[in-house]
């Protein structure tokens, strides 16, 4: 199958999948190759259009096991022409349970032909210096491997003719286990270092953060991707004691063991 060009489609708040889909990237010889980060909201204003001499790489985050809810308009609107298709999802070191499964649903509703996925493994969200879960994914290895994988891709997209693409068997239930809602809480706490730069308000990929005053924030429009925090150039943004500051101590001190990625081809 020849491929004229890469799609590159991420939601990647902290940079984590960003670097996952580069990754895969970098194994696959094309001389064409466009990125689309929809990270913020005006870049999802347009629904995606690809042709079958196209090869999708979408990659997102998993939130709380699912594709993160405010995507999936976005992606219901998506329109392809048996475009082949490589889903990602990055993790935090938890589990990944339906999100893989979910996205591959997505991807072939909108006319696309999977061959390829993988679940790897990202910084969670939650993950503080004091408080490290998968601290510094993807490292070297993971990219390496994504690399490979990206070469792997290669191989199967040229032993494959457009009418014979066998179907991707990905992990996965239906119906999808738990909830893509995530949790509404008022969990982030800024202090007098602010200096308003409004380096928050442009890594918000709700736009929940008042660009006039950034510590107010719209907690209904918030997802807990912690982007703000973690981005912050002067450290002023900091978990509040509560839920979410809970939440990441119980995945520091249950999710020590270092997982690997995993590939379905």
């Amino acid at each position: 199958m020849e491929i004229s060009s890469l799609k590159l489609v991420y939601f990647s708040p902290t940079g984590t999948t960003q670097a996952v889909v580069n990754g895969i990237a970098s194994g696959i010889h094309c001389n064409r190759v466009e990125q689309l980060d929809i990270t913020r909201p005006s870049t999802r204003e347009e629904p995606l259009s690809l042709s079958e001499k196209e090869l999708l790489i979408i990659g997102l985050p998993v939130y709380m096991g699912r594709v993160p809810a405010l995507l999936t308009d976005w992606l219901q609107m998506m329109k392809a022409v048996n475009t082949p298709a490589v889903c990602v999802v990055v993790y935090g070191n938890r589990v990944y349970e339906d999100a893989l499964l979910e996205l591959t649903d997505f991807v072939r509703g909108a006319g696309c032909n999977p061959i390829a996925g993988a679940a790897y493994i990202g910084e969670h969200s939650f993950s503080s210096p004091q408080t490290p879960t998968a601290e510094g994914r993807p490292d070297a290895a993971d990219l390496q491997h994504a690399t490979e994988f990206g070469r792997k891709i290669s191989e199967k997209l040229a032993s494959l003719s457009s009418p014979m693409i066998p179907d991707l068997s990905i992990p996965g239930c239906h119906p999808y286990r738990g909830d893509s809602k995530l949790w509404v809480v008022d969990f982030i706490a800024v202090s007098d270092a602010c200096i308003g730069c409004n380096v928050c308000v442009d890594s918000c990929p709700t736009g929940a953060i008042d660009p006039e005053d950034p510590r107010q924030i719209r907690i209904e429009a918030c997802i807990t991707c912690c982007a703000c925090i973690k981005k912050c150039p002067e450290h002023a943004r900091m978990m509040k004691p509560g839920l979410v500051r809970d939440a990441s101590v119980r995945l520091s001190t249950l999710y020590t063991e270092r997982k690997v990625p995993e590939l379905f081809l």
